[in-house]
């Protein structure tokens, strides 16, 4: 299981797109990029500058250990790495972060529906497959795994063993880098760390420790490799002391609600098992098992952790790209593993589960000079209502401050921000025993400054509420960790602590009496 190429890349709609880190040998440090026309001027060649050097990406080398395996597993039908260039140009098409408006046949096709990060990314040698890339708060993740084995024809996902040690890599280095995203000289900082950290966590291209962050950014820290043939390479120290294991299940719920006849609601469930296993031992054997309720949706996409000795094929297979039937996997759903020395994400997961866990309704009118409206939320019975907090944001682009506000709450409080583009309203740590509460108000604005927030798909009357939520000791799905079921093959009675939660993101209920954007649209007749 190794990696043919990895990159780190930037992209802002204003100033385009940016390499700031590349596997490419020579080019590991934090990149200033300039793209810059040949003298013939046919072609752009992006430079790199690394102190008073300059560096053309378009003839660095990869891992060259890896290429060979690729020419013999591959043959005839492998693609070679293209340049730095070429790739970002590429595959900022393939992500619609570029020509998004444009229909682009190889794309855009009905035939070429993805349902996951894994892309197939068009260059002058041909289709370059897979590459596994995610675009999250401007920056953009990417790894080309390789695949052990004839491309043609292309293998099952599930099959190339690459792609889930290629995510976890990507994973590590998101949550090494994205506390920094906002911070340029810090983000500068961290990338220029990169290498180093990447010689550690991914030597001559083979993933070795995905948490980036255990890493040390010093060559003279390394550590050598375990002396022990049974300690495998992710633990790279021994613990001493009890034994103790501590697992958190957190939930994300994702959704986009619009109360309209030709509007479908949506909502999605994601979650992540994380562990940390303190254990005696070079290669200690844990056993975790996840439980769900009798009547409890089966969990979905799962993909699991590089340290897990074995799994269910079947588990693996249940897709949520398929609608729920009778032969859907649904458990038992157990992980054996060998755990690394630090926090890891166990495994992720998807459910497809029947109800979002507050339902809304936003209105907003428009009369004469002045603004209406009106917001309901109810809590469904099926959902815990203990919040550690709880609070609707309503935002006002592309208008002035907001010179007058009259309202009426029937539970919780309503803030104003200081900009005055921006309502909060509290809801607090309960809603009522009626589990539903309801806002109503009457606005007018002044005259609009450059100060005052603007944007490009809230214009006119489209606007949102944004819900904001935690709930402690609480999953969406009914996932827990059952503490008796946890199996440590180790001496000494462990302590083993489970605690789980559900937190909103990116939960918006769209105002019904504007257009909104929608994911799904039904077929009416």
């Amino acid at each position: 299981m190794a990696l043919r190429a990895l990159w780190l890349l930037r992209h802002d709609p204003a100033a385009g797109g940016a390499v700031l880190f590349s596997s490419a040998a020579g080019c590991c440090a934090f990149l200033t990029p300039i793209f810059q026309s040949s003298e013939s001027g046919s072609h752009n060649v992006l430079l790199t500058k690394y102190g008073s050097f300059f560096t053309a990406s378009a003839f660095c080398t990869r891992y060259p250990t890896v290429e060979l395996r690729a020419e013999t597993f591959n043959g005839s039908a492998r693609v070679p790495i293209p340049s730095d260039s070429a790739f970002l140009k590429a595959l900022l098409l393939e992500l619609k972060l570029e020509d998004e408006h444009l229909f682009v046949e190889h794309r855009d096709t009905c035939t070429r529906i993805s349902h996951s990060c894994v892309h197939s990314v068009p260059t002058a040698a041909g289709e370059l497959w897979p590459v596994l890339a995610f675009h999250k708060s401007g920056l953009i993740y990417a790894c080309v795994p390789l695949v052990e084995g004839s491309l043609e024809p292309r293998p099952a996902l599930l099959t190339v063993t690459g792609l889930s040690q290629g995510l976890a890599l990507l994973l590590g280095i998101m949550d090494y880098v994205s506390p920094s995203r906002k911070n340029e000289a810090e983000l500068s900082s961290k990338v220029g760390q990169l290498r180093t950290l990447l010689i550690q966590a991914c030597p001559l291209g083979t993933p070795l420790n995905t948490n980036i962050r255990s890493l040390s950014s010093s060559f003279e820290d390394i550590q050598e490799m375990p002396a022990d043939k049974e300690q495998p390479a992710w633990r790279s120290s021994s613990y001493k002391g009890k034994p103790q294991v501590n697992v958190c299940i957190a939930e994300k719920v994702k959704c986009m609600q619009y109360d309209q006849r030709d509007a479908v609601d949506t909502w999605q469930v994601y979650g992540a098992v994380n562990c940390k296993c303190d254990i005696e031992g070079c290669a200690p054997n844990v056993t975790l098992s996840l439980t769900l309720p009798s009547n409890a949706p089966p969990l979905q996409d799962i993909v699991v952790h590089h340290c897990v000795t074995s799994v269910d094929p079947a588990m693996l297979l249940s897709t949520s790209a398929e609608p729920l039937h009778d032969s859907v996997y649904n458990g038992p759903y157990k992980f054996p593993f060998i755990p690394p020395s630090d926090s890891f994400d166990l495994c992720y997961y998807t459910s497809q589960v029947p109800v979002p866990p507050i339902l809304g309704c936003y209105q907003l009118v428009e009369e004469r000079s002045q603004i209406k409206i009106t917001v309901n939320l109810k809590l469904h019975e099926s959902i815990k209502n203990s919040f550690e907090y709880c609070e609707a944001r309503i935002p006002f682009f592309n208008r002035g401050p907001i010179a007058q506000l009259e309202h009426k709450v029937s539970y919780g409080q309503l803030d104003l921000f200081r900009e005055k583009s921006l309502l909060v309203w509290v809801i607090g740590q309960k809603f009522p025993k009626s589990l539903e509460v309801s806002l109503t108000g009457t606005l007018s604005f002044g005259t609009a400054g450059k100060e005052h927030p603007t944007d490009y798909v809230c214009t006119g009357n489209t606007a949102y509420v944004k819900l904001y939520f935690r709930i402690p000791d609480f999953t969406l799905t009914g996932c827990y960790v059952d503490q008796h079921s946890v199996q440590i093959f180790v001496p000494g009675k462990p302590k083993i602590t489970a605690s789980r939660e559900l937190i909103s993101s990116d939960y918006y209920i769209w105002n019904s009496k504007a257009p909104a954007p929608m994911v799904f649209k039904p077929l009416l007749d």
